[in-house]
């Protein structure tokens, strides 16, 4: 609960973050996994397409993603990030991480590493721990 409180700190007083929490998470989420569907980013983050889309429909306006046709997805469309959207994200990654610096004076680089290093980890766990409780809902 710490973490939320000051990560939600940390975005409101970072100059230039130009991006809202969601924006920031489905663009950091296409460009680490590449072009996906509504229906795919709805699994991901265990929201509604409604949501979903809004989110998206966004980040077409302001340029951030663009829809691409797969080959094999028939009339389904995939959104892809742009190279202004990657502009963007690593833009305010470089905001974010520098608002964390001043939010933890006296930390070596070493330990900011080692920090970034284990909260991937969390991160991840918890999306596998999410995904394998999803499943197992499923199949009862």
């Amino acid at each position: 609960m710490v973490l939320t409180r000051h990560r939600l700190a940390i975005e409101r007083f970072g100059d230039g973050i130009d991006l809202d929490r969601s924006g920031y998470l489905v663009l950091n989420w296409i460009r680490m996994r590449g072009p996906m569907s509504i229906a795919e980013l709805s699994e991901a983050f265990a929201l509604n397409n409604s949501t979903i889309h809004r989110q998206t429909s966004a980040l077409l306006r302001r340029g951030l993603v663009e829809r691409i046709r797969e080959p094999d997805a028939g009339i389904a469309r995939k959104f892809r990030i742009t190279s202004h959207g990657t502009h963007l994200l690593d833009h305010e990654r470089q905001q974010r991480i520098s608002a964390l610096r001043d939010a933890l004076p006296g930390w070596e680089d070493d330990d900011l590493a080692r920090f970034a290093t284990y909260l991937q980890r969390f991160n991840t766990g918890i999306e596998q721990h999410r995904r394998a409780d999803r499943v197992s809902r499923t199949r009862k």
